[in-house]
């Protein structure tokens, strides 16, 4: 991601930074290239929504998944890409700050709804994670104003791995599992669903963590 600067290992990190020096956006081409990548990864969201929950009969329904999984890696596949470049060239903008964060969230939330309506997860862990990340962007959006800039601690990089992880082994699940083969279909929903728990408790813990971090600005509202 375009905004992984963390001085404490332990905990999510509060920068308070000035944004006069943070570089403007490209003016000719709109926005530079790891913000082209992060819009890149919202823009595929319906995509991967569309190929995974219909079916228009052109490709069987394994077909449709596997675009699904393909779309989801390359999404994915940009949020590396956005962060190493704005690293590594000092790209990074006040949008980027702000979007990478978000088009992570989007992209989260379309897959879990998405397993939701097929009828592949229980609806109870994606409820407690979409509801930390609605916590976490409102506080972020607020604590904007105060000139506070959020940057992800480790805690919220390995929840965010964690989870991707987990949603690409049930695009995965998905391909492999088998109508005429219980035993391996309940073994594979039983793995994603443990993986799914891992990644609440591991939202809790780093929305606990965030909060505890911005309890002063909260205090403050």
């Amino acid at each position: 991601m375009s905004d992984k600067n963390n001085s404490n290992p332990s905990e999510e990190s509060v920068v308070i930074e000035d944004f006069s020096d943070v570089p403007p956006v490209n003016k000719r081409f709109g926005m530079n290239l790891p913000n082209r990548l992060t819009m890149l990864r919202i823009i595929l969201v319906p995509f991967f929504a569309v190929f995974l929950c219909i079916d228009f009969g052109v490709f069987s329904l394994r077909i449709n998944d596997i675009i699904a999984l393909i779309i989801f890696v390359a999404a994915s596949i940009t949020d590396f890409l956005d962060g190493y470049i704005s690293r590594e060239y000092d790209l990074e903008t006040t949008f980027g700050k702000f979007a990478d964060p978000l088009a992570d969230k989007i992209l989260v939330a379309a897959a879990l709804v998405c397993f939701c309506y097929l009828g592949l997860v229980n609806p109870i862990p994606v409820i407690i994670i979409l509801a930390r990340e609605f916590m976490v962007s409102g506080l972020r959006l607020v604590v904007a104003d105060k000139g506070v800039v959020v940057s992800a601690g480790i805690w919220g990089k390995l929840k965010t791995a964690f989870t991707m992880v987990t949603i690409i082994f049930i695009l995965v699940s998905l391909i492999m599992m088998d109508s005429g083969n219980t035993g391996l279909n309940d073994t594979l929903s039983l793995i994603f669903t443990i993986m799914l728990w891992i990644s609440v408790v591991l939202t809790v813990i780093s929305g606990l963590i965030y909060l505890n971090a911005y309890k002063k600005y909260i205090s403050d509202m």
